[in-house]
Protein backbone atom coordinates (compact mmCIF):
# COMPACT_ATOMS: atom_id res chain seq x y z
CA UNK A 1 0.00 0.00 0.00
CA UNK A 2 1.24 3.44 -0.86
CA UNK A 3 -0.22 6.91 -0.58
CA UNK A 4 0.14 9.38 -3.43
CA UNK A 5 -0.57 12.62 -1.58
CA UNK A 6 -0.35 14.84 -4.67
CA UNK A 7 -3.18 12.86 -6.33
CA UNK A 8 -5.12 12.11 -3.10
CA UNK A 9 -4.86 8.42 -3.97
CA UNK A 10 -4.26 5.20 -2.03
CA UNK A 11 -2.84 2.33 -4.08
CA UNK A 12 -3.10 -1.25 -2.82
CA UNK A 13 -1.15 -3.81 -4.80
CA UNK A 14 1.01 -6.89 -4.40
CA UNK A 15 3.63 -7.14 -1.65
CA UNK A 16 6.75 -5.12 -2.27
CA UNK A 17 9.90 -6.93 -3.34
CA UNK A 18 12.08 -4.45 -1.45
CA UNK A 19 11.60 -1.83 1.23
CA UNK A 20 10.31 1.48 -0.09
CA UNK A 21 9.90 4.63 1.98
CA UNK A 22 6.20 5.25 2.53
CA UNK A 23 5.13 1.80 1.33
CA UNK A 24 3.50 -0.67 3.68
CA UNK A 25 2.79 -4.40 3.27
CA UNK A 26 -0.69 -5.43 4.37
CA UNK A 27 -2.16 -8.86 4.95
CA UNK A 28 -5.09 -9.80 2.69
CA UNK A 29 -7.66 -9.18 5.44
CA UNK A 30 -6.45 -5.66 6.21
CA UNK A 31 -6.00 -4.82 2.51
CA UNK A 32 -9.63 -5.82 1.88
CA UNK A 33 -10.93 -3.73 4.81
CA UNK A 34 -8.87 -0.60 4.15
CA UNK A 35 -10.82 2.54 3.31
CA UNK A 36 -9.18 5.71 1.98
CA UNK A 37 -9.40 9.10 3.68
CA UNK A 38 -12.42 11.25 2.81
CA UNK A 39 -12.26 12.60 -0.78
CA UNK A 40 -9.38 10.26 -1.67
CA UNK A 41 -9.43 7.67 -4.45
CA UNK A 42 -8.63 3.98 -3.79
CA UNK A 43 -6.95 1.93 -6.53
CA UNK A 44 -6.59 -1.83 -6.09
CA UNK A 45 -4.04 -3.58 -8.31
CA UNK A 46 -4.42 -7.34 -8.48
CA UNK A 47 -1.18 -9.24 -9.05
CA UNK A 48 -3.07 -12.07 -10.73
CA UNK A 49 -1.26 -14.59 -8.57
CA UNK A 50 -2.60 -16.57 -5.66
CA UNK A 51 -0.67 -16.16 -2.42
CA UNK A 52 2.01 -18.83 -2.00
CA UNK A 53 1.01 -21.96 -0.16
CA UNK A 54 2.91 -22.60 3.05
CA UNK A 55 4.18 -26.14 3.39
CA UNK A 56 4.97 -28.03 6.57
CA UNK A 57 8.67 -27.64 5.69
CA UNK A 58 8.25 -23.84 5.49
CA UNK A 59 6.75 -23.74 8.98
CA UNK A 60 9.52 -25.97 10.36
CA UNK A 61 12.15 -23.68 8.81
CA UNK A 62 10.57 -20.67 10.51
CA UNK A 63 10.44 -22.49 13.85
CA UNK A 64 14.11 -23.49 13.49
CA UNK A 65 15.10 -19.88 12.76
CA UNK A 66 13.26 -18.70 15.88
CA UNK A 67 14.99 -21.38 17.99
CA UNK A 68 18.41 -20.37 16.60
CA UNK A 69 17.72 -16.73 17.46
CA UNK A 70 16.71 -17.76 20.98
CA UNK A 71 19.89 -19.83 21.36
CA UNK A 72 22.00 -16.83 20.31
CA UNK A 73 20.14 -14.70 22.86
CA UNK A 74 21.03 -17.28 25.54
CA UNK A 75 24.72 -16.79 24.77
CA UNK A 76 24.51 -12.98 24.89
CA UNK A 77 24.92 -11.44 28.36
CA UNK A 78 21.65 -9.76 29.24
CA UNK A 79 21.42 -6.18 30.41
CA UNK A 80 18.74 -5.70 33.03
CA UNK A 81 17.57 -2.33 34.18
CA UNK A 82 18.00 -1.68 37.90
CA UNK A 83 14.87 -2.26 39.92
CA UNK A 84 13.23 -4.54 37.34
CA UNK A 85 14.71 -7.89 38.40
CA UNK A 86 11.84 -8.63 40.82
CA UNK A 87 9.11 -7.55 38.40
CA UNK A 88 7.15 -10.69 37.33
CA UNK A 89 6.37 -9.05 33.98
CA UNK A 90 10.07 -8.84 33.20
CA UNK A 91 10.69 -12.59 33.32
CA UNK A 92 12.10 -13.90 30.08
CA UNK A 93 14.81 -12.49 27.86
CA UNK A 94 14.40 -9.44 25.66
CA UNK A 95 15.48 -9.72 22.04
CA UNK A 96 14.96 -6.39 20.36
CA UNK A 97 11.28 -5.62 20.84
CA UNK A 98 10.40 -9.29 21.39
CA UNK A 99 10.40 -11.20 24.66
CA UNK A 100 11.54 -14.84 24.73
CA UNK A 101 9.75 -16.79 27.46
CA UNK A 102 11.20 -20.16 28.38
CA UNK A 103 9.29 -23.28 29.38
CA UNK A 104 8.32 -23.36 33.05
Amino acid sequence: MTYVHADATVVIGPLGRRAEPGAHDLCAEHAAKLTPPVDWQLIRIDSGQAPPERSHDDLLAIADAVREAADRADQTPSRTAPGHADDPASTGRRHGHLRIIGDS
